[in-house]
Parts: structure tokens; C-alpha cells; sequence
């Protein structure tokens, strides 16, 4: 197989993209570093198709070692045929070369090769030739009978052993069927208890195997698990045995009558059960590709959330019995204040909690309150809403996802960053910080525990996080990074950047103060020059004399910009102070393409340093719609039949999506979302 060509045509690109591309992958470059800086190789390809190139590429490679596997192993056993080859070389699919090498694929032994061992193969191969014959079955036989083999009956039940694995094997065959059960089979469930609980809509259920919802499907799949469903595929059984016998049988002798028995048993013991696991396996691949996918794409809008800068905040983690838990955070994350208020059930210690809450907020300055959402939120966000509305001095809250917050408050990373506080007041720093700098809060969290998705317990482990770590990889590299205050959580996520650098990077900085300039980098320990291509335009150093070192300009570009800013006769205080006007005007005058070419760089590259002129250090986030500020709440009972709400999307499913409108989660099904 043409991998590059069968590339080039699945993703319906040119050749020479997928030429360089690949190239570049081999070359052991990033996604990120590939997607944002290399756009003159790829075509300018994003990094969510180069990532799914990327899978789709080593499936492929994986597929050639597959099949020169298989060639080698069949060759040894001298059954190598020009038809086997050529199958094999020209399979698309692992089922496909599994399906060609199950005849000659070493088996446990079976009922046929029990039969094999008793030397009834020869009589398989006769009966299944169906050639006439003036001897009677029975006859031929008895030919057969021996001290393992007692009767003729015996024989030809050996006999139709070995042709019901004959007819097991023929990929043919299987190909045939496999296609005919995914179109026209359903998958059926029925309750294994009385009492099903959140599964009793799959009591009697049944629903076409090609149009069955993936959400439904891993439904069921957790029923089984769980042993209140018994799931199965219904499949016409004699649609199924006809297209094996026609396949198999030739004519109407009686060694034909034998051969349709064989592919009755065939069709029954083996080639069914198997074709019905392949299937079942099928959906739900195709139903945990989907999850992942809604889950990376939850994950994205969670982590790419606009972060709400330069105000002091107030986090609150509500409980009810352990109270709710405070923490006063300024405008860089850093913890000014921390404490306890019981302003909800069981203690209503309301005036109390105001008291605190006041008084914090005029000894910070706080300009914003941040909820969490778990257990006793509504109550705590009235609270809230009243204490603002007493304060009457502008402050807003917004209610944010704590998905995560106990899992960060418990780790070894916050009990580093924190040792002075127990796990519930580090929850409230995280939720204050969350509404700060979502991306920066949530990178800390392992991004399965974020809980954005749906059945992700129910995920294949290595696909979900390559899924996700792809994601929380692309988004932090998409925003970029301080240097000189990233953790070494978020300088991990750092295209180029290992665990063991990032801890080097925070070290050397401990040791010798805030880095100067991006060059600086290479002073630390383990970060060689393919580190410093890859990581180099992902970090911001803003103190950095050369006012490029605070954009996405990467190093090798530096030069192109410079006599760009020469030409627009800029120099690196009109660019700070913002007095950049004249880039746009001077390259419109010129043209993208000719400009280009006088500075030695690509259309896309020019068009990538002049945004980042004109706007140094800026954040991809803020041209998102801001989070919605609040400063009241509202209850389910304010809710009136055609009230239109405004709400903030919280969790994105196959069926719908989740919506705060205040204090409630409402369900915005599928069928009402307008396109």
C-alpha cells in the first residue's frame, strides 16, 4: 500500500501536504510547533487534522507490519499463493487481513482439528469437492474407521467438523455476512432483573444496528456490565445460512446435503457468535470515538474559556454540614485570605457568614465572586447574590465547574503549592482562580477528572487521554505561556517540553531569578536546541528587552520581523505602546505576496507576525464572548412558560446540552437547538 497516497485521498488533500507533513512528524516535530509554525509545508492544516493524520498514519504503518507479518508466517508454512498475496496486499482494513489469516493463523485445538488428528481431512476435502460419485457417503466413510474413529457416522461427523472451520475461515464468506448484520441486524436488550432503575427504557428494547445513537449504545453496554441487561443482535438466521450455502454448496449430490449441514453448524457454533462479538466490538469503538470526541471538544470550550482578568476574587466552595470553604485570591492568583462560613443548611448561620463576606471584601477590594457548582451551590449563590446586593459596589459572581477541585486539593501538586492549608480551603482557591484563568487552574487537573463528557469511565484509558492530552497540549500551546510564572504543570503541556525540563525551567528560575529574554532558555538543563525550535515560540517572556520575546514570533522569524518594523519605519516602543497602525497600511500597500518574498518567508507566516505586531501578547481567548457575569440569581420557581433565559453551556452531549440559566441545569435537547 501507497500510504501517502491513500493518506492524500482520505483527507482529500495534496500530495505534497501530506509528503511534508509526514516528513515532519518523522522528523520528531510537535503537532503545535507543526500546525503554527510550518504552515508552508502543510497547507496551513490545523492542528486537530494534523493530529488525526498523524493516528490515521501510524494505523497504516501499523497495518504494513501487520501484513508483512502475516506474509512471512504463511510463507514459512509453504501456503503462499499469487490469490493470498494479492488479497493481502490489497486489504484496506485489520478485519480484512484477520479474516485472510485465520486459515492459517496457529489454533487451540478445536473440534476439527481434533478430526484432523483422527485422519479424516481427506474425506473433508472429498465431501466438500461434491464431486458425483457412484459410492454412497457411508460407504466412503467407512474407508475412515479406525481405532479412533468408530463408525461412519463418526467419520462424516469429523468430516463436517473440518468443513464447518473450512467455511469459518473463508473471508469471503465473512465479508459477506459481517456487511449483511451490520444492515440489517438489531441490537436488542431485555431487563435481567425486576428492578432496572435508570435502565428500564431498555427493558424491551431494539433499534437497527446501522442508525443506533452511540450514547444508546454505550447505555446498554453499561446495563450489561452492571448485570441488569442481557444484550444481543437479532439476525435473520436463515438469510444468514442462505448466503453461506450459497457460497459453499455446489449441487444437489449427497456430499452437497453434507456440506449444507457443515455450514449450518458452521454458520450457528462459530461464524455468527464471532461476526456478533465483531460487531458488538464495532459499535462501541464507533461509540466511544464519538464520546471522546464530544468529551475533547467539552474540554477544549472548558479550558479555552475566556479568562476574566485583573480583579481580585473571592472563591467560595459551598458544603452544608463541613460549611462553605473561602479564599481571597489577587489579581496574579496569589492567596491573600482564607476561612469558613456556615450560611446554608444545617447551621443558617446567615448574618454571621454576610459579616465575614464583607468584611473581606473591603479589606481586598474583591471585584467578583466564584461559585462552585457542586453540593449546596444554589444556596451558596443566593447568599452570595444577596451579600452583593447589600454591598451595592459593582461586584459579580459567576457560578464554575469544581469537576476536579477535590481531586487537585488532594494531589501531591497542591499540597506542594499549599502546605499551609487543608484540602477544602485549597478547593477554594482553585474554584477563585478557575474564573481568573480557567486554562492555567485546570491544567493541574488530569483532564478525565474535569468531567465534561459522558460514560468516560466507560473509556478505552490509552485513547481518552491521548484524546485529551492532545487537546489541553493544543490549547495551551494556542495561548501561550509566562514563562516566568507558569507552573511546571502548565510548562509541561509546553510543545518540546518534558516533565523533567519544565521542573529545570522553574528550578533555574528559583535559582537565578526571572528569565530576561527567551534565549535564556537554553541555559537550562536538558533543553537542547530541537527543545528550544519546538517550545521556543509557545513562551512569553514580557520583561524581555526584545518586545518580540512577548509574542508568538518564533525566534527564526525574528529577523523577517525586524525588517518589517524597518520598513514601516516602527521601532520596539511604537510596537509596545501599540503605535502600529502603519504594518497593516504599509503591507496592504505592497501586497502579502510580494512583501513576503522581499523578507525570505511564507504568505502565512507574514500574516501570523504582523497580527502579533500589532497586538503583542495577545490572547486568542479574549476574542471569545465573555463569561457571563451575574448579579442576581434565580430560582426554578421564577421560571415562567416563554421566558427567554441567557445561560452559560456547561456540558455538550449526543442528545443535547446542559445549560445553566441561573442556579439550574436545564436539558436544551437536540430537537430544540436551532441550527
Amino acid at each position: 500500500m501507497d500510504i501517502l497516497l491513500q493518506l492524500t485521498k482520505e483527507f482529500s488533500l495534496k500530495p505534497w501536504q501530506v509528503e511534508n507533513t509526514v516528513k515532519l512528524i518523522d522528523d520528531g516535530n510537535t503537532i503545535p510547533f507543526i500546525a503554527r509554525y510550518r504552515k508552508e509545508a502543510t497547507g496551513s492544516l490545523d492542528d486537530q487534522l494534523l493530529r488525526n493524520l498523524s493516528d490515521r498514519l501510524n494505523y497504516l504503518r501499523n497495518m504494513e507490519e501487520q501484513k508483512e507479518k502475516i506474509i512471512s508466517s504463511i510463507t514459512e508454512q509453504d501456503k503462499m499463493t499469487d490469490e493470498i498475496m494479492k488479497a493481502i496486499e490489497s486489504a484496506v482494513t485489520l478485519t480484512e487481513l484477520e479474516d485472510i489469516y485465520r486459515p492459517f493463523k496457529p489454533k487451540r485445538k478445536t473440534r476439527a482439528s481434533v478430526a484432523k488428528e483422527k485422519g479424516l481431512e481427506p474425506l473433508a476435502t472429498f465431501i466438500y469437492a461434491q464431486t458425483p460419485c457412484d459410492k454412497t457417503l457411508e460407504e466412503i466413510a467407512s474407508e475412515y474407521i479406525n481405532d479412533e474413529v468408530e463408525s461412519a457416522d463418526d467419520a462424516l461427523q469429523g468430516a463436517r467438523d473440518i468443513i464447518a472451520e473450512m467455511v469459518s475461515d473463508d473471508a469471503a464468506g465473512r465479508k459477506m455476512l459481517r456487511y449483511s448484520v451490520k444492515n440489517n441486524a438489531k441490537l436488542i436488550s431485555v431487563g435481567a432483573k425486576d428492578d432496572l432503575g435508570v435502565y428500564d427504557m431498555y427493558k424491551e428494547y431494539s433499534e437497527p444496528v446501522k442508525s443506533i445513537a452511540s450514547h444508546r449504545v454505550l447505555a446498554v453496554n453499561r446495563g450489561e456490565k452492571e448485570g441488569f441487561l442481557k444484550v444481543s443482535l437479532d439476525y435473520d438466521k436463515v438469510n444468514g445460512v442462505k448466503l453461506l450455502t450459497n457460497l459453499h454448496v455446489k449441487n444437489n449430490t449427497p456430499q452437497a446435503e453434507c456440506v449444507k449441514e457443515a455450514v449450518e453448524d458452521s454458520y450457528s457454533r462459530l461464524i455468527f457468535p464471532s461476526i456478533e462479538r465483531e460487531i458488538r466490538t464495532m459499535l462501541t469503538d464507533a461509540a466511544c470515538t464519538s464520546a471522546i470526541d464530544v468529551f475533547a471538544k467539552n474540554t477544549r470550550q472548558l479550558l479555552m474559556q475566556p479568562p476574566v482578568k485583573g480583579k481580585v476574587t473571592l472563591g467560595l466552595d459551598p458544603g452544608y454540614r463541613t460549611g462553605c470553604k473561602v479564599a481571597v485570591v489577587d489579581e496574579t492568583g496569589k492567596v491573600l485570605d482564607t476561612g469558613v462560613i456556615y450560611p446554608v443548611p444545617p447551621h443558617n448561620k446567615v448574618e454571621e457568614a454576610k459579616k465575614i463576606i464583607k468584611g473581606l471584601v473591603k479589606k481586598h477590594n474583591v471585584k467578583m465572586f466564584s461559585i462552585g457548582n457542586g453540593t449546596a451551590s444554589h444556596e451558596t449563590e443566593m447568599f452570595a447574590a444577596e451579600v452583593i446586593k447589600e454591598l451595592d459596589c459593582g461586584i459579580t459572581y459567576m457560578v464554575v465547574s469544581e469537576a476536579g477541585a477535590s481531586v487537585y486539593s488532594a494531589s501531591k501538586l497542591a499540597a506542594e503549592e499549599f502546605p499551609d492549608y487543608d484540602v477544602s480551603l485549597r478547593s477554594a482557591v482553585s474554584i477563585a482562580r478557575r474564573l481568573q484563568d480557567p486554562l492555567a487552574e485546570l491544567v493541574k487537573i488530569d483532564p478525565k477528572a474535569i468531567g465534561v463528557g459522558q460514560y468516560q469511565h466507560d473509556m478505552p484509558k490509552a485513547q481518552l487521554e491521548g484524546a485529551l492530552d492532545g487537546v489541553v497540549e493544543d490549547c495551551v500551546n494556542s495561548v501561550g505561556v509566562d514563562l516566568n510564572t507558569a507552573s511546571v504543570q502548565l510548562l509541561s503541556r509546553v510543545a518540546g517540553v518534558t516533565s523533567s525540563i519544565a521542573n529545570n525551567i522553574v528550578k533555574y528560575r528559583q535559582e537565578n531569578g526571572a528569565f530576561k529574554s527567551r534565549n535564556e532558555i537554553k541555559m537550562v538543563s536538558k533543553l537542547g536546541p530541537k527543545a528550544f525550535e519546538q517550545c521556543a515560540g509557545f513562551l512569553r517572556v514580557s520583561e524581555s528587552k526584545n518586545v518580540l520575546d512577548n509574542t508568538a514570533v518564533h525566534p527564526e522569524s525574528y529577523e523577517a520581523a525586524g525588517k518589517l518594523l524597518k520598513l514601516c519605519s516602527l521601532t520596539d516602543d511604537d510596537v509596545r505602546r501599540g503605535n502600529v497602525s502603519a504594518v497593516n497600511a504599509y503591507i496592504k500597500t505592497v501586497g502579502t505576496s510580494a512583501l513576503a518574498k522581499e523578507l525570505g518567508i511564507g504568505e502565512p507566516t507574514l500574516i501570523d507576525i504582523s497580527k502579533e505586531i500589532v497586538k503583542p501578547g495577545r490572547d486568542p481567548r479574549d476574542e471569545l464572548p465573555a463569561p457571563m457575569l451575574r448579579t442576581d440569581v434565580m430560582g426554578i420557581d421564577d421560571l415562567k412558560v416563554g421566558m427567554e433565559l441567557k445561560g452559560t453551556v456547561r456540558n455538550v452531549i449526543d442528545f443535547g446540552a446542559f445549560v445553566d440559566i441561573g442556579g439550574v441545569d436545564a436539558l436544551l435537547p437536540l430537537s430544540q437547538i436551532s441550527w
